[in-house]
């Protein structure tokens, strides 16, 4: 079984896309290992705060299986991939898959946002801050503490959804 860390996040409809992301993934991948929910900014564009997570399970799957089913689930949720910044009902993508390092056209990882987001490397510090970034050998939580962008502020959100509960 290989461990696999998930970013979440929307923009739109925040609450209700979170919500369905956290049963669909549940549903398809079993218990989830879940950070707290963050607001941020929107990075690089103009737009709505996002609400942004972490999520982390086990699967037999291989990275483009779940890659496949985590696009599924971004479709279901309204997703439209027209622009590649802007405004999202959901957003999902895999982080770290164990400890594989690969480059390909479809998928970079481990995904090179985890060094430059402050609303990704903060909540997979969060519930994974022992692990070592695969390419860095840095642990998580030593990055973040070492994360510099004050720009990039992170604030709780005092929301469980019923899937957090």
């Amino acid at each position: 079984m290989a461990q696999v860390y998930v970013s979440i996040g929307s923009n739109i409809e925040r609450r209700q896309h979170i919500e369905s992301a956290l049963r669909m993934l549940a549903e398809r991948f079993g218990p989830l290992v879940q950070s707290s929910i963050y607001e941020c900014a929107a990075v690089g564009f103009e737009s709505a705060p996002f609400y942004n997570l972490v999520v982390g399970f086990e699967t037999n799957l291989s990275p483009g299986d779940v890659r496949e089913h985590l696009r599924v689930i971004e479709d279901c949720n309204g997703r439209d991939r027209s622009a590649d910044l802007g405004a999202r009902t959901l957003d999902l993508d895999i982080l770290l898959y164990d400890d594989l390092v690969a480059d390909q056209e479809e998928m970079v990882l481990p995904r090179p946002d985890i060094a430059r987001y402050a609303f990704v490397l903060g909540p997979l510090a969060e519930i994974a801050g022992s692990l070592r970034h695969p390419v860095t050998g840095k642990r998580l939580d030593e990055m973040w503490s070492e994360f510099g962008d004050e720009s990039q502020a992170l604030k709780r959100v005092d929301w469980k959804p019923p899937a957090m509960a």
